[in-house]
């Protein structure tokens, strides 16, 4: 990590300028992956995160999808704009991470611990939001700006047939990485000392 823990997550932001660049190999971006999975907790250590990376045309295609499905559903004036944001500041980038969480290891869970069925769930998306924010601040720390987007379950099915994702893969979250082409812009911070409490 070039920079301190702390200045890597202040650097991270939501980044919707972003070209079809990358500072770092392909390889590089795949240690970023394997060292999130390696390395952030899960609930009962289950592992549940799954992540797949799509680069070049196949982050374009995984665009292409999701703007067809959403052409067909929202009215035409309305899309144009949709479109736009999509090309602009999603498909414009290096590539892609979809997060997904293994539902067959979270329902064995849910068997081998009946006590806490109903939080494995809620468990499994604290797990994916871990991952979700490791893995965008180590994109930051390499050079690459990301967003974080949730086009799904409606882009679900077609991501199924397309690449053959395991149907028990739920997906989590979409993020859309490149080279930043412009700032993020100021960030407003709501008073700490409403949003702290401390006893001693």
């Amino acid at each position: 990590m070039a920079n301190s823990f702390k200045e890597a997550v202040k650097n991270r932001r939501s980044m919707y300028g972003i070209s079809d660049r990358s500072p770092v190999s392909d390889e590089q971006i795949k240690e970023i992956i394997d060292f999130t999975l390696t390395y952030v907790p899960s609930a009962f250590n289950s592992q549940s995160t799954r992540i797949v990376l799509l680069l070049h045309d196949n982050h374009k295609k995984l665009w292409e999808i999701t703007k067809g499905i959403l052409r067909k559903i929202i009215p035409g004036e309305a899309f144009n704009a949709t479109e736009e944001k999509i090309d602009r500041s999603f498909a414009s980038g290096y590539g892609t991470l979809l997060f997904y969480e293994d539902w067959s290891i979270i329902e064995n869970l849910q068997r081998a611990y009946p006590a806490y069925k109903d939080n494995f769930p809620r468990w499994a998306e604290q797990t994916s939001a871990m991952h979700q924010f490791v893995a965008w601040t180590l994109l930051e720390d390499a050079g690459l700006g990301a967003s974080l987007q949730h086009y799904n379950p409606l882009t679900d099915e077609a991501l199924v047939e397309v690449w053959g994702i395991d149907r028990n893969w739920k997906l989590i979250a979409q993020m859309p990485f490149g080279t930043p082409v412009q700032p993020a812009g100021p960030k407003e911070v709501d008073a700490l000392d409403k949003r702290v409490l401390v006893f001693k």
